[in-house]
């Protein structure tokens, strides 16, 4: 598991975007929609950013886990109640959110197909 991206909600997407990229030097790696928002990642050597645009933004933030298997994830947290998902992504990857301890929204994001063990050469 490692850290995918830190989520951001924002009012408009477009001056967030102008915000992030010419005062913070991050650059535009994607745009998307999902679920009605429109989303934008901004990427630097060491981080990756999303905004989530959403007319009623309450400011909140999320972090994001990358994982190789997320069905596994699932299961390992089955006790857990799932917040929202899973969903397939247009692009391939798959999500699911789960809420922590403390109400904060834990994304568990998984980017290829997990690998099958090979049985036999």
């Amino acid at each position: 598991m490692r850290l995918h991206h830190i989520g951001l909600e924002v009012t408009n997407l477009e001056e967030s975007i102008n915000f992030y990229t010419d005062l913070l030097g991050l650059e535009l790696e994607s745009r998307l929609s999902f679920l009605g928002e429109k989303i934008a990642f901004l990427a630097s050597r060491h981080f990756r950013l999303e905004l989530v645009c959403h007319p009623h933004s309450t400011n909140s933030v999320h972090i994001c886990f990358e994982v190789p298997d997320l069905q596994q994830v699932i299961k390992t947290l089955e006790s857990n109640q799932i917040a929202e998902g899973p969903y397939k992504l247009d692009n391939g990857w798959e999500t699911v959110f789960f809420e922590g301890p403390n109400h904060e929204m834990i994304e568990f994001l998984q980017v290829s197909p997990p690998r099958k063990a090979c049985t036999s050469f």
